[in-house]
């Protein structure tokens, strides 16, 4: 039988990572004394891989797919298969950046600024590449962690990445410019990609992580309505694509199925109930598969 080796990563993804693979269908069983873990899946088999390594074990096909973020892929500069963009991250369903950062009470105010001073940061390939392409000459000093702490006196300024903002602001600090926005990306390696049963596996899981990211945060909604009032209920409501109508037993009738967003339902519901819709039923969404 055909085993898929799949990496999740470890740290502070791992969570909202799990999560997601629940919402998706597939549990994924780990140990705090194993970095093996076991699915509900008899043909996929997971590692726990830090974020920042995972680009290498894929690559070197040590691991035939991955989940990782953009950052470290362009960090590691190897060649991996793109498979699929989930944008979700520790705290929220949205991208993470990568900011230049300074003292809040310091002159800089560009990047230009910088030139001859000292940068410390995790993405110390990127950062070189960035500060190069402008020509700025700068030091770029790996850190590794609470890089927050280190301006002004280990550090002129830092590249770090931030959801909120909140951390930075803390610190004292102060966002001069986005470096990189990035976002979590199943990722294959070549061999396994070229191999027409792992790919299909690969595609058929980046499939169901789609269709439960795309479900998140919505609802369906299910109502029926008398035809003469169709029209100023299918006006109330958003969809994908289209409201799906159809005919119900008694042919003065039919039913309007439909995905909303969540945080509509609140407003939207009553104003459905005035536009003579009955029957309203909501109901929660686990995969929505464009």
């Amino acid at each position: 039988m055909m085993k898929l080796r799949l990496g999740i990563p470890k740290g502070s993804l791992q969570e909202a990572t799990l999560s997601l693979f629940t919402r998706a269908g597939l549990r994924v069983y780990t140990s705090a004394r194993s970095y093996f873990a076991t699915t509900d899946d008899p043909e996929i088999e997971c590692l726990l891989i830090r974020a920042q390594e995972m680009a290498r074990y894929v690559e070197h096909g040590a691991l035939d797919a991955g989940l990782t973020g953009l950052d470290w892929v362009l960090e590691s500069g190897l060649e991996v298969v793109r498979v699929a963009d989930l944008i979700y991250a520790k705290q929220s369903m949205g991208k993470v950046k990568w900011v230049l950062a300074v003292p809040e009470d310091s002159n800089f105010q560009k990047p230009e600024d910088l030139e001859g001073r000292i940068v410390a940061t995790e993405l110390v390939s990127f950062t070189r590449n960035y500060f190069a392409s402008r020509n700025v000459p700068v030091r770029v000093e790996f850190s590794w962690g609470a890089t927050e702490v280190k301006p002004p006196l280990l550090a002129d300024a830092i590249v770090e990445v931030t959801e909120t903002g909140n951390s930075l602001r803390a610190n004292h600090l102060r966002i001069i410019e986005t470096v990189l926005e990035s976002n979590t990306q199943l990722v294959a390696n070549k061999g396994a990609w070229a191999d027409p049963e792992r790919r299909r596996k690969i595609e058929n899981l980046a499939v169901m992580l789609c269709g439960a990211m795309a479900a998140h945060g919505r609802v369906g909604l299910m109502l029926n309505v008398r035809k003469p009032d169709l029209a100023s209920v299918l006006a109330l409501l958003p969809a994908l694509k289209n409201p799906t109508v159809a005919p119900l037993a008694d042919g003065e009738w039919v039913a309007v199925n439909t995905i909303i967003e969540e945080q509509t339902a609140w407003t939207l519901i009553p104003k459905l109930k005035e536009a003579n819709a009955q029957g309203i039923v909501e109901y929660p969404l686990n995969k929505v598969v464009m």
